[in-house]
């Protein structure tokens, strides 16, 4: 990450996940006050300061800005993953509204809200076409729909705050456990195939995007704008798998599952989850999003607008993502 530049006093929602937890520690490097706001059960912060609040109560999220006075809160957490479109309700549009509400009584020191929203926010691209932040919007499954209606909120609700949105692609690098499984597939000798080789999809590098997250909430030019973030090169499923195999270095049979396959487990999913009440890690949600043709987006108005440049192309990225997994014994 670059060195930064930024000083003061944060808020860090979501900072036990990928993004929340690479953003804290690179404000923490530069000396920002960090405070990182954690859900009931999850797990206290690693570095810095943390503070339990329950995202369905205001009044305790007021009493949090009242105290602390923050310069900058970065909303990053959120739900990936839910049974219904409920889940997705409660955990991304409730709190960020409330998070709001909260700021309303406090925001004079307030200098930036900015709020990590998604792709899948505007729904798939075109193959070879990749959205720009003018493209219609159209959601197609229940994350997206939730950071759609999230953004609204932000919109509706967020009168008088400076915030700022970003929509980065699919994100990895250490720490994800997204696409964490392709690597141990290969450590395995399997490279699986779910009818998507030749799907697009624009990715970026973690670093890149908390460089994104800190250079976006200091520049005037952000304020009340939303963008897309990501490295600029579209890949197909098909090249970031052969990067991985690559990095991985051991011979791997190509996998490839028939579509037939694909719903099945989809179903099995669905089924599991409603009987468990705790959603599949691959259900019918996903499959809506794997059989896009493409996934894709340009990030020519961050870089008009606060100067973002993608310093890790994809070959590096996965070099230095498969060496932290295994200096952490993950493979």
């Amino acid at each position: 990450m670059s060195e930064r530049r930024i000083s003061g006093k944060a808020i860090v929602t979501g900072a036990s996940g990928l993004v929340g937890g690479r953003l804290r520690d690179a404000l923490l490097d530069a000396s920002v006050d960090v405070v990182a706001i954690r859900r009931a059960g999850s797990p206290p912060a690693s570095r810095g300061r943390s503070a339990e609040i329950d995202y369905s109560d205001p009044e305790s999220l007021a009493s949090l800005f009242e105290r602390e006075k923050p310069d900058w809160v970065f909303h990053v957490a959120g739900v990936m993953n839910g049974v219904r479109y409920d889940d997705f309700y409660q955990g991304n549009v409730v709190p960020t509204r409330n998070l709001l509400r909260a700021l309303r009584g406090d925001r004079q020191q307030l200098r930036r809200f900015v709020y990590v929203s998604s792709l899948t926010a505007y729904g798939p691209s075109q193959t070879g076409s990749p959205m720009r932040e003018d493209a219609e919007l159209n959601p197609i499954e229940f994350y997206g729909r939730s950071k759609l209606e999230t953004e609204e909120v932000i919109r509706a609700e967020g009168d008088g705050i400076p915030w700022t949105i970003l929509r980065p692609g699919g994100i990895y690098g250490p720490r994800d456990r997204q696409y964490f499984e392709l690597f141990r597939f290969a450590a395995r000798g399997i490279n699986p195939f779910y009818g998507n080789r030749k799907r697009e999809m624009s990715m970026v590098h973690v670093d890149d995007l908390v460089d994104a997250i800190i250079d976006a909430a200091q520049s005037p030019a952000t304020v009340y704008k939303g963008y897309f973030i990501c490295d600029g090169h579209p890949v197909t499923w098909e090249e970031l798998q052969k990067e991985i195999v690559k990095v991985v270095g051991r011979k791997v049979w190509d996998v490839d599952f028939p579509g037939f396959a694909v719903h099945l487990l989809a179903s099995l999913g669905d089924i599991k989850g409603r009987i468990t009440g705790k959603p599949s890690l691959y259900n019918r949600q996903k499959v809506i999003m794997g059989i896009q043709d493409a996934w894709t987006c340009k990030h020519d108005s961050a870089r008009e607008d606060f100067g973002y440049q993608p310093k890790i192309p994809l070959e590096k990225g996965i070099q230095a993502t498969y060496e932290w997994y295994r200096a952490n014994g993950w493979l």
